[in-house]
């Protein structure tokens, strides 16, 4: 009994970790999608399946060099709803040249 307990012990230690998928924005509604944004200040969703992407409450979340860009995304109850916003770095179409 107590050789068994080992092995399952070592076996478990062993296993790798799999990792937790990010939540889906099509399981959650508009409101819940924004707030979990919110809530944390950014946080990794997956509006697609099989697409992941980081979106922030606001522009303080990115770097100095990126900018934040508003993300419509589909959710169980709004097909384009403002979850909030992804960091990017700019584009050339980004500056107003005169």
């Amino acid at each position: 009994m107590t050789r068994r307990l080992a092995i399952a012990v070592c076996v478990a230690i062993a296993a790798p970790a799999s990792a937790q998928a990010p939540p889906s924005t099509l399981r959650m509604t508009c409101a819940d999608a924004m707030a979990f944004v919110r809530r944390d200040g950014s946080a990794t969703m997956s509006p697609q399946i099989g697409k992941t992407e980081r979106f922030v409450h606001d522009r303080s979340l990115c770097g100095l060099t990126e900018i934040a860009e508003l993300r419509f995304v589909p959710t169980r109850d709004n097909i384009e709803c403002p979850v909030g916003y992804r960091c990017r770095e700019p584009d050339y179409g980004d500056w107003d040249w005169p």
